[in-house]
């Protein structure tokens, strides 16, 4: 009989409490130290999309403030899944963290053999921007507010053709979106990427597009294309005269939300220690200024702020892509 059998039974769980709790100091002396190398900030897209600039902005305020490089990495692929996957695969050390946001929760829904599940195998972190698309239309069309356009719609089915960025994109969401909210019925036509879209709607081959705000503004500046409504509840401050779909159809939302997301399990000091540096990063003017610059209001706040939001979007695009039976391409 070994020494260990000699043991009363006070003791053994005096032990065993001894080494749960050692073990737990032990990971916080280590979440403390963090980082101690580079930390990989994964983007779905590629370099120069609005998700990877996004990612490079608080990417370089991390490194600053953290001591350690903040690398971003690019792996494109399946809307964004080939990232997301990755990084739900990876260690939960605060080593690999995500570019998340409304692609995730749009693809949640839409693909059905995905090998992961996105709201528990990845934990929120912090928000970083939400930015809203602004229904544009050719000049051409004779409908100047939204609900002319919802009337022209209903009395002319089948003869308006909505440009978008790709099936799945946020500005093919936005639009269906507002066929379910509006009853109108709208051809979609998807394009690669929100520029061709854009292209085809300056030239009239179509008639709408609930455009990402950042291509489309200048055009609208330029009176080449005729804005009805941003997709934000309330107005945006870089169109100010242009309503918010909201005051038309109320709930009506459809923004690009983005954040950080990692690994589930990853220490809550390592996820506490970047969303405190992050809110940072968003109350700092210049980078402020960069956000509302690409199209985006901050989004500051806690963890569980984020998921909740994450939450929300997951449900609201799940309702839409089955209601409009949405297949992705």
């Amino acid at each position: 009989m070994g020494p260990a059998m000699n043991l009363t039974r006070q003791e053994i769980l005096r032990l065993a409490a001894s080494v749960v709790l050692l073990s737990a100091v032990s990971r916080a002396a280590s979440a403390l130290d963090y980082p101690t190398r580079p930390v990989r900030i994964v983007v779905g897209f590629a370099a120069g999309s609005a998700f990877d600039i996004l990612a490079r902005l608080i990417a370089q305020w991390l490194s600053e403030r953290l001591g350690q490089p903040f690398v971003v990495e690019n792996r494109s692929g399946a809307a964004g899944s080939v990232a997301t996957e990755a990084v739900a695969r990876a260690r939960p050390d605060g080593y690999a963290l995500l570019i998340t946001g409304s692609p995730d929760a749009i693809n949640a829904t839409l693909y059905d053999n995905l090998s992961f599940k996105f709201v528990q195998d990845i934990a929120p972190v912090a928000g970083i921007g939400r930015a809203p698309n602004v229904m544009v239309v050719h000049p051409s069309l004779p409908a100047k507010t939204v609900p002319e356009f919802i009337a022209y719609a209903k009395a002319n089915p089948g003869k308006i053709s909505m440009a978008s960025a790709g099936v799945g994109s946020s500005s093919h969401m936005s639009g269906e979106l507002f066929k379910m909210m509006s009853g109108v019925s709208m051809v979609h036509v998807p394009y690669r990427g929100q520029a061709p879209a854009l292209t085809d709607l300056l030239s009239g081959q179509v008639q709408v597009d609930f455009s990402t705000m950042p291509p489309a503004i200048e055009y609208v500046k330029a009176g080449k294309l005729q804005a009805l409504a941003v997709t934000s509840p309330e107005r945006f401050e870089g169109l100010p005269d242009i309503p918010a779909m909201a005051e038309y159809l109320p709930g009506y939302e459809a923004s690009l939300l983005t954040g950080l997301g990692a690994p589930s399990n990853t220490p809550a000091e390592i996820v506490e220690m970047i969303n405190t540096e992050t809110n940072r990063a968003l109350a700092d003017p210049k980078i402020k200024a960069q956000l509302a610059a690409l199209g985006n209001t901050v989004l500051p706040g806690s963890p569980a702020d984020f998921g909740r939001l994450v939450a929300k979007e997951t449900d609201k695009w799940a309702k839409v892509i089955k209601f409009a039976n949405i297949k992705p391409q």
